[in-house]
């Protein structure tokens, strides 16, 4: 089974431009990220899909001279995005991880994939948010080909085209759905945020990497709780955007996410 890992990534935002190219360890964020993606022993080949726009020409540079596989697609269409880079790099199988998530634990990677390789023919989307359990920032939902060419064939309303997956898991009738809950039992998802979309995700983030990744740089999930224990200054930079999600601005559209899964500012 051949599987395709898609990092989707853009230079736009209108809350904290350019994101994927703020420097982290030397590096842009892009990068690190990527590299924490390519640490997973089951994410298969490891590609960035950014869009067609000229404003991403610099991410398609960026990534060539670190060797990073590309692909570009359209601006808008997440689906579309993803289903045109599953058959450009003829994948069996495709697993969807945004660009926010510079912290995600590639041990996290490997177990989602890890069920659903192990579970093979069995579901039609395995992910850990619904319900997420983890830190807000190590999302990974996974679908066999088939799947997503349904998805994209039949995907009409614009929150489907645009975030990709909400076809599968709110329609739980039509395909079969797995979820994989953290192992620890807890539930860190509306208190933990790890992910980056605002200046003070950022400030945490270049914490985390500052204090953890000169001594490791494969620095896991247990490591940054730990350090969030020993510094909770660093754990305030943005503990007040906790449970900020996209959801917030659909729950009228969204009928498998309730209010108690997301925040608004």
């Amino acid at each position: 089974m051949k599987i395709l890992t898609v990092v989707q990534a853009r230079r736009g935002s209108s809350r904290l431009p350019d994101k994927v190219s703020l420097p982290l360890a030397g590096q842009p964020l892009l990068v690190r990220m990527v590299e924490r993606v390519q640490r997973a022993r089951l994410a298969g080949q490891v590609v960035v899909a950014t869009t067609t726009d000229p404003a991403d020409d610099a991410l398609g540079a960026l990534c060539a001279a670190h060797g990073i596989a590309v692909f570009r697609g359209s601006p808008t269409d997440l689906l579309d995005r993803h289903y045109q880079a599953a058959r450009a790099f003829g994948a069996d199988a495709v697993v969807k991880i945004p660009s926010d998530c510079p912290l995600i634990d590639p041990a996290v990677i490997d177990r989602v994939l890890g069920f659903y390789l192990e579970t093979a023919g069995q579901y039609d989307f395995v992910g850990n948010l619904h319900p997420a359990t983890y830190p807000d920032g190590n999302d990974v939902e996974v679908m066999p080909l088939g799947a997503l060419e349904t998805a994209w064939r039949e995907a009409r309303r614009p929150l489907e085209r645009e975030h990709t997956t909400p076809f599968f898991w709110e329609n739980p009738g039509r395909f079969r759905l797995a979820n994989v809950a953290w192992e620890t039992g807890l539930d860190y998802s509306m208190s933990h945020r790890f992910t980056i979309d605002y200046p003070a995700d950022y400030d945490f983030v270049k914490a985390v990497y500052d204090a953890l990744y000169p001594a490791n740089p494969a620095f896991g999930l247990a490591d940054i709780l730990a350090l969030l224990r020993r510094e909770p200054g660093i754990f305030g930079l943005n503990n007040a955007l906790a449970g900020v999600n996209w959801y917030r601005n659909h729950l009228g559209e969204l009928k498998t996410v309730a209010a108690a899964q997301t925040k608004r500012l």
